[in-house]
């Protein structure tokens, strides 16, 4: 079952995120990660989104869990979280059971 990276957030410091952006592409790639939604121009419906949405799908949690914890990605990591702030959450794909 697909697992997915919803993220929703706001550039504090785009220099900083620029080199999170230059080097998190590989490390998704390199976990079987597809990048389905990414960057700004996101349309607040309802609510206080932030400007950046993220999606992405991993085939399964392990593989989301494993890229998410991966050496190479707690590496880079602090290059978000510390020129952002806004939510991260995992999400696995909605199965329906008749």
């Amino acid at each position: 079952m697909a697992s997915y990276l919803i993220a929703n957030y706001n550039v504090k410091n785009q220099a900083g995120y620029d080199q999170y952006l230059a080097s998190v592409g590989k490390t998704i790639m390199e976990h079987s990660g597809k990048i389905l939604v990414a960057g700004p121009g996101s349309t607040p419906i309802e609510g206080n989104p932030g400007a950046v949405t993220v999606v992405l799908e991993f085939p399964t949690r392990e593989k989301l869990e494993g890229w998410y914890n991966s050496p190479e990605y707690q590496e880079i990591i602090h290059l978000r979280t510390e020129n952002s702030e806004g939510g991260l959450v995992f999400a696995d794909e909605f199965q329906l059971h008749t």
